[in-house]
């Protein structure tokens, strides 16, 4: 299993900082999986021109090349003006349609005020729907107060980024297996 984590923005250290416990955790309690994180704010990736994302080189190749492999992806996102960040979006328009097809993603939102905690329900997951994402629901939001000198503070914070990690892992499982019966069925 690989899970692809994605820092998706490229400004600020919050979402840095929750993805980098998320992927703490995911490695800690399951060393087997490979994991990898993809912050957007050390690559430099093309906007989207409606390509192919097999016909980009370079790091946009190699950010969508990673994802298109993943089994699951979890997604960190800052909220800026109440939308999450073009950097993201933009990593969504280099995918084709149905590039989330049989992969489970799971999200960490970042934010200033409790007033963005629907921007996840109302802009991400219909993304995620629209490209075919097996969506873990409940997600992590943390707000500014939750953070002290890049680290999370909060430890309800951190029992639900715990959390997250295991209901991506056991969803991704599940999925595995529900395909791998009906592929056995076709006898291929």
């Amino acid at each position: 299993m690989k899970i692809v984590g994605l820092s998706g923005s490229i400004v600020g250290s919050k979402t840095r900082t929750a993805m980098n416990y998320t992927m703490q955790a995911l490695e800690e309690k399951y060393p087997e999986i490979e994991a990898e994180l993809i912050d957007l704010a050390e690559y430099d990736v093309q906007f989207s021109d409606g390509r192919n994302y097999l016909e980009y080189e370079g790091d946009t190749g190699y950010v969508t090349r990673a994802i298109m492999e993943a089994d699951a992806i979890i997604i960190g996102t800052p909220i800026f003006q109440a939308s999450i960040p073009a950097t993201l979006k933009n990593i969504f328009d280099l995918l084709p349609v149905d590039a989330l097809r049989d992969k489970v993603v799971s999200m960490v939102v970042t934010a200033g005020s409790a007033k963005h905690f629907l921007i996840a329900e109302q802009q991400l997951k219909p993304i995620l729907g629209y490209m075919k994402a097996q969506i873990v629901q409940t997600y992590v939001f943390i707000e500014e107060e939750d953070f002290h000198r890049k680290k999370i503070i909060n430890d309800d914070v951190l029992f639900r980024l715990e959390r997250m990690v295991e209901d991506t892992v056991v969803l991704t499982e599940t999925y595995q297996s529900i395909r791998e019966a009906k592929e056995a069925e076709y006898d291929f």
